[in-house]
């Protein structure tokens, strides 16, 4: 489960950003997830509450934001929303769309006391 090691990066950035800037608790966590990214959001939900146990976060708010999948078509030159990775062109039907948006996962802000 590599939601695991997401969970333990997560916590790892919010205790050296804490380290960095002199807070003393972490009261909510907000996260972007894109839809391309292979992160399954429950799995990371569990891990992040196990995670962030006895830290800065301990007891802190997790806010998950899900970005949407986006994709240039090579052949018709659209920017397309896609779901999955690999998924044709829901406009031309080509599989020739590379992923440009929705793989990220990362950090958004924290707030803080």
């Amino acid at each position: 489960m590599h939601e695991m090691s997401l969970a333990e990066g997560i916590l790892q950035i919010v205790e050296d950003t804490a380290a960095q800037q002199g807070f003393r608790r972490v009261t909510e966590v907000r996260l972007e997830i894109g839809a391309l990214s292979g992160v399954e959001v429950e799995a990371l939900s569990f891990c992040l509450v196990v995670v962030l146990k006895g830290s800065v976060a301990d007891g802190a708010r997790v806010e998950l934001e899900r970005l949407p999948g986006q994709g240039y078509c090579l052949g018709c030159g659209q920017t397309v929303l896609v779901s999955a990775l690999y998924d044709p062109c829901p406009k031309c039907g080509s599989y020739q769309v590379q992923a440009t948006g929705g793989t990220e996962m990362r950090v958004k802000d924290l707030l803080v006391e």
